[in-house]
């Protein structure tokens, strides 16, 4: 029985030499669910790679297990809200080795030269803060370009 749990309860299923040390729940997860619907994903490409998890100003490293995306509330379809919670298991962390994290964006760093150049520091870029859609375009109001299909007759 899992419901209701934190994650703070929960660890890694695998042999480890002692229990790790129990984390705070804001350090464990940082952000409370922000929705009730979400979406399990799997980020294959860097699914395998290493994670680096900034955990109270620290970096620790981390296995990547999936990520939860939420939607449908005010707060998660709001693009400078939006968070994913990158699910990962810590691996050679001290006494954290074996707890369960959810960590957002901006708390962790996926890295593999095999696959791209890695630099240091933080990532030169700024996340958007817009909606983006086609049917906010004037155009939209326009029945000849919006149904323009492969059945419409030339005129």
């Amino acid at each position: 029985m899992w419901a209701r749990m934190p994650i703070t309860s929960l660890i890694a299923d695998e042999t480890l030499e002692e229990w790790p040390s129990r984390m705070d729940t804001h350090l464990a997860q940082p952000w409370d669910c922000s929705s009730r619907n979400h979406s399990i994903i799997v980020m294959d490409r860097v699914s395998s790679s290493p994670w680096m998890c900034k955990i109270g100003g620290k970096f620790f490293k981390g296995r990547y297990l999936f990520t939860v995306d939420y939607t449908d509330s005010h707060i998660s379809d709001d693009p400078a809200q939006h968070k994913q919670s990158h699910v990962l298991q810590l691996i050679d962390s001290g006494s954290w080795t074996g707890n369960i994290v959810a960590l957002p964006n901006n708390r962790v760093r996926v890295t593999n030269p095999a696959l791209w150049v890695t630099g240091e520091g933080a990532p030169d870029f700024r996340p958007s803060q817009y909606i983006h859609t086609a049917e906010i375009h004037d155009s939209y109001t326009d029945p000849d370009i919006t149904f323009d299909n492969l059945y419409n007759e030339e005129k």
